[in-house]
């Protein structure tokens, strides 16, 4: 019987697609799994939620429920990075204690920090047309989600195929320059794990951008 090999591997690669509700991460997460060459995961928070057993809690006894499942979810990214999986996080940015999570777990020069972008009002068609979210909860993360300003590389899914954004990823992927946006940005939210080369909102003026042709 052959014995597998147990030492440990590289890190492997977090594409992290950071975007509200309906602004197209899960569609652009399929196309990267069609698209890099690379096995990869595809590990969407919704799925985590999915998992849980369904009971009646309090509203106390939700929130912390929903917050230990947050938790779990960003060590199982970490757990999976580290065993050397290239892993796509689909995730929503709404609220400051997350990034500040990420930023402890994740080794930073090995985070793609994709920022995927929307028009309220096709945010708000999306929404109508679903009709599994509620009305207005992707214009009220809006402000929250992008706060922190700084990105890698962004997307916009107004109008830009999924596949195409999922192209342009890949073809950023090998020459994304150093800092990363990680890296940058720990310093800023004081978790340590950042170099400190590049501080602050304005480093985002200096990020690839994907699919800007839709915003226009």
């Amino acid at each position: 019987m052959t014995v597998p090999d147990l030492t440990a591997p590289e890190s492997g690669l977090i594409v992290f697609l950071n975007g509200t509700s309906s602004s197209g991460k899960s569609s652009l997460a399929e196309a990267l799994l069609h698209t890099l060459d690379e096995p990869c995961f595809h590990l969407p928070v919704d799925a985590f939620h999915r998992m849980r057993s369904r009971h009646e809690l309090t509203p106390d006894a939700l929130r912390a429920t929903l917050l230990r499942t947050w938790r779990g979810f960003h060590r199982a990214v970490a757990g999976m990075a580290a065993a050397g999986n290239t892993v796509i996080v689909d995730h929503v940015l709404s609220e400051p204690w997350r990034l500040r999570d990420c930023l402890d777990l994740f080794p930073p020069e090995d985070v793609v920090l994709v920022g995927v972008r929307c028009s309220p009002e096709e945010l708000a068609r999306r929404e109508q047309s679903r009709g599994d979210r509620p009305l207005g909860l992707a214009a009220g993360q809006l402000a929250q989600v992008h706060a922190h300003g700084i990105y890698d590389i962004e997307c916009d899914t107004t109008d830009t195929p999924p596949e195409e954004c999922a192209r342009q990823i890949k073809e950023f992927l090998p020459r994304r320059p150093t800092p990363t946006a990680f890296e940058r940005l720990g310093p800023v939210y004081g978790t340590g794990r950042g170099d400190g080369a590049e501080q602050g909102g304005t480093a985002v003026r200096d990020a690839a951008r994907v699919g800007t042709e839709g915003r226009r």
